[in-house]
């Protein structure tokens, strides 16, 4: 509320001080030609957009950054804020409400583009540089204002998720907004604020294409994302991560280290399902995942096979063969023992279900003992699998040179 209240008193107060310098027929013409170029970009962009929500669970990709930085650079900063109203309002009838966005969420992040729109127009009057970018002092203050801009309107957004959602991390947060999507989207509002709308306004319909284009790039992204994804754990799906995983072996075997392949399968996992239910199994697999990511180190590579098997593979480990067997047994007793202690906890109609008491029966094989051909080393890692299913499961067993190496038995 403070955000919003911020937003509705600075346009008023600048209305009430300078009403007459606000009224020049030229202003009026630039926020004219902003409007129909992002409506015809917001009407253009449906088509994708209705496609992403169907796709995925995802949010809208919002390049409208491109007209309002563009307006706060050259027009003043109630026309600004004017103009963002204005865009926000049709975005959010054409976009935002038929994807069941809520008012409320719209007026703040609108409030936010307003917050960030007047501290641009504070650096420009601090600097004095007026709409004159075209010097060092100039292009100085562009960068400084890109950067305020991006800093106030993130900022506010990540401060009231987290707000929202104390557990959030605001690296997680940051990391789903496409920082560098808006960084470049901005880039574009100030090649228009700078080269387009001083003397050739009516060229700026022209960049609707180009975003288009941008949108359409984003979407491919997130059409290959939702192809290699498993939905289930949100880990790599079978064909994603041999993929993977067999570039992941051949940067070993160029660099001549040690890396190792992972099969892992959660014991007893049918009787879960049996007697709690699917959806209950879900929670299982869901959670086994957070342990595997967890664990695993960044350059690793973490899928699902299917059911309750997973696989993992670790690359550029050690350039010795023995201490490359090494890291992949301790990484698989590290997996075994978060598993084991693993408590899930699923509302259910009738009360929560908590689920314990655990475990994992790992198998692995290391390169280039045992292989260096993934197909090869999944084989040899299938077999420690089931080698460690038949000694009592909630074992490791790890293939190297041929040799067998076990983990405590439990």
């Amino acid at each position: 509320m403070a955000v919003e209240l911020t937003a509705v008193l600075l346009p008023a107060g600048e209305i009430a001080l300078r009403g007459p310098e606000l009224l020049e027929p030229r202003s009026w013409i630039v926020v004219a030609a902003l409007l129909v170029a992002a409506a015809l970009h917001a009407e253009l962009s449906l088509g994708a957009e209705r496609m992403r929500r169907r796709i995925a669970d995802t949010r809208y990709i919002d390049l409208s950054s491109v007209w309002t930085f563009a307006a706060a650079l050259v027009l003043p900063a109630a026309l600004a804020a004017a103009t963002v109203v204005a865009l926000y309002t049709h975005l959010y009838f054409r976009v935002f409400r038929p994807a069941g966005t809520p008012p409320h969420r719209q007026l703040y992040s609108t409030s936010t583009v307003v917050l960030a729109v007047y501290l641009v127009a504070m650096l420009r009057g601090l600097t004095g540089v007026g709409d004159d970018y075209a010097s060092v002092a100039g292009a100085a203050t562009l960068a400084g204002c890109l950067l305020a801009y991006t800093l106030t309107n993130t900022l506010l957004v990540v401060s009231v998720i987290r707000l929202s959602q104390p557990r959030s991390s605001f690296l997680a947060i940051l990391a789903g907004g496409e920082i560098a999507l808006e960084l470049a989207t901005l880039s574009l509002g100030a090649l228009v604020a700078v080269v387009v709308l001083p003397d050739h306004w009516p060229l700026v319909v022209l960049l609707v294409p180009l975003l288009l284009l941008l949108e359409q790039t984003t979407l491919v992204r997130q059409l290959e994302d939702k192809a290699n994804t498993d939905p289930k754990t949100g880990l790599l799906n079978a064909d994603a991560w041999r993929a993977r995983a067999t570039r992941l072996l051949a940067g070993a075997r160029r660099d001549r280290v040690a890396a190792g392949v992972l099969i892992l399968d959660l014991d007893h996992f049918k009787d879960v399902n049996d007697r709690h239910g699917h959806l209950v199994g879900d929670a299982v697999l869901a959670s086994m995942a957070e342990v595997l990511t967890g664990e695993v180190r960044g350059a690793d590579v973490v899928g699902r096979f299917g059911g309750e098997e997973f696989v993992v593979a670790m690359g550029t480990m050690k350039q010795d063969p023995a201490a490359g067997a090494t890291a992949v047994h301790e990484m698989c007793e590290r997996i075994r023992r978060r598993v084991e202690s693993l408590s899930v906890d699923v509302p259910s109609p009738t009360g929560d279900v908590r689920i314990d008491r655990l475990s994992v029966s790992v198998g692995a094989a290391v390169a280039p003992g045992a292989g260096t051909e993934l197909d090869r080393l999944l084989a040899a890692a299938d077999e420690a699998l089931y080698t460690a299913k038949r000694a009592g499961r909630n074992r490791v067993r790890v293939r190297a040179n041929g040799a067998g190496q076990a983990g405590p038995a439990r």
